[in-house]
């Protein structure tokens, strides 16, 4: 120990001196060291300026409100390029008034030809000009219209946003050709050999049947010839009002872009007129659970030399609560400690391998496939559920052990998994906050459902101050309600739904047991 404190404060290469190098030193080819103190500023070498944290103001989401209702939001973000686009609070959950699939067909109409734009083409080399890219994105609740570009080009892109927006021509060619997009990705749908997208959709209409959220994010076959101009003219007039939209960009300054905002987008009259259209629906989402089957032959959906096995899909869910609730944070730890994924994984920090799914049932059950959950949260109501996949002759069993899960969620929380689960959930909300376009997204969506914005920093300190005892109180609560079960398959050993139910209220999870004479 001595000896050690001795080489430490000697130095390891010998006396150390305040000023200067030590005497005797030299290059290998011979030449001496300089004797220059490495304490005292270097002659010559101009003075170092080390960055400072500035104000915080500077990195705040701004937010203004123009005449017209039109929001303006912008972040602040160092580069040269940027993100902007127009989100309008409509989507598939407002379609009860109007023909199923509207929003599916805006989705695959937008940036078509326009009152100033004859073709998508010319849209398309006007923003290549600027190095940019454009996109639409329809939810059950939301359409976002975002271009990435230049910063210099934001003039232009506004500009462009404003007419795709307001103006498109929705000529008949173009309807036609967005028919037969439709249902090329509706065939494509059912022959996925990932079912997930499908799954969702029948969970959404098993728990809120026929009502906002419930209501079907595609277009019906059945429907695609009966979407015409005057039919999205009567929904547009409705929804795509200034009150209900936001302009979001990130990576540009706020008063340029508030001007480019008033420029373009007040006082424009759309090409449907400037009258409004039918009320807006105002429904809250109704839960209902229930059950919604597909039996379907899945032994060929995935052929090939390494085909995958066929598979009977289960997803089990549970209502939450919406993510303007104080209870969508301690939800979110949940959703992340239960994780999941499929069977087969790389594995390596990060991937979840400490997760209760794959820690219960993936490690401990090799004939099941899959076991991931998700949690789905509007503005209104949530949805917090679990997907399941294993050959056809497991289901029964299959289906105990998630609703054993679900009940697990009520009893004890260890320190280590809820803090691996706040440090995880908080890691990948960084992460994800590193792209431009995600941030762009978070800016829109939130201030398009609560005028605001919450920071990072602010969502991490919630994140940290989850305790187990929340987790408790928010499973307890959502335990009380009826499940609501998607399942797509072979489904002749499947429990009856009164038989999930009664799972779930029990203390174990365990399906009521069956008696058979024969078998």
């Amino acid at each position: 120990m001595a000896a050690a404190m001795a080489w430490l404060r000697r130095g390891a290469y010998g006396p150390v001196r305040r000023c200067g190098l030590a005497a005797g030193r030299s290059y290998s080819g011979g030449g001496a060291y300089p004797s220059v103190s490495l304490t005292c500023p270097l002659p010559g070498v101009p003075k170092a300026v080390f960055a400072a944290a500035e104000s915080r103001e500077r990195f705040e989401t701004r937010v203004t409100v123009l005449e017209n209702g039109l929001r303006v939001a912008s972040q602040n973000k160092f580069g040269q390029f940027c993100t902007v686009g127009i989100l309008v609070n409509s989507g598939s959950r407002h379609e009860a008034k109007y023909l199923s699939g509207i929003s599916h067909f805006l989705e695959k109409l937008a940036f078509s030809s326009t009152a100033q734009f004859g073709s998508k083409d010319e849209i398309l080399l006007t923003l290549e000009k600027h190095g940019g890219i454009c996109d639409c994105q329809a939810s059950r609740d939301t359409i976002m219209y975002a271009v990435s570009a230049d910063a210099k080009g934001l003039d232009t892109v506004v500009n462009l946003l404003a007419d795709v927006t307001l103006q498109p021509r929705l000529s008949d060619e173009e309807l036609e050709m967005t028919r037969m997009a439709i249902r090329f990705e509706l065939e494509d749908l059912n022959m996925r050999p990932d079912p997930e997208p499908l799954l969702t959709e029948m969970i959404h209409a098993a728990a809120f049947r026929d009502n906002t959220v419930g209501l079907n994010r595609f277009c019906p076959v059945e429907n695609t010839d009966k979407i015409n101009r005057d039919v999205l003219h009567s929904y547009l007039s409705s929804y795509y009002t200034p009150d209900r939209m936001v302009l979001a960009g990130v990576g540009i300054e706020h008063e340029h872009l508030v001007e480019c905002a008033r420029k373009y987008l007040l006082g424009v009259e759309p090409v449907w007129g400037s009258g409004r259209g039918r009320a807006v629906d105002r429904s809250v989402a109704q839960y209902t659970g229930g059950i919604i089957k597909v039996e379907k032959d899945m032994s060929d959906v995935s052929l090939g030399p390494t085909p995958i096995p066929e598979l009977t899909h289960i997803m089990i869910g549970l209502e939450s609560c919406s993510f303007l609730e104080d209870d969508f944070i301690p939800f979110a730890v949940l959703n992340m400690m239960m994780g999941g994924g499929g069977s087969f994984s790389a594995g390596g920090p990060g991937k979840g391998m400490f997760t209760r799914l794959y820690l219960n049932v993936l490690n401990r059950h090799h004939w099941m496939y899959n076991a991931t959950s998700y949690h789905h949260s509007y503005e209104d109501t949530g949805l917090l559920c679990i997907h399941a996949s294993a050959d056809p002759k497991q289901v029964r069993e299959m289906v105990e052990i998630i609703t054993r899960e679900f009940i697990l969620m009520a009893g004890a929380v260890g320190e280590v998994e809820l803090e691996r689960a706040k440090t995880q959930l908080k890691s990948m909300l960084m992460m994800n906050l590193e792209s431009r376009p995600v941030i762009f997204e978070d800016v829109g969506r939130q201030v398009l459902a609560t005028n605001t914005r919450k920071l990072p920093h602010e969502l991490c300190d919630l994140i940290s101050q989850v305790k187990p005892t929340d987790i408790k109180r928010v499973v307890t609560k959502m335990l009380h309600k009826k499940p609501a079960v998607a399942a797509l398959g072979d489904l002749t050993d499947l429990p009856t739904y009164e038989h999930i139910q009664a799972a779930l209220a029990s203390k174990d999870g365990r399906l009521p047991r069956l008696y058979r004479l024969f078998r």
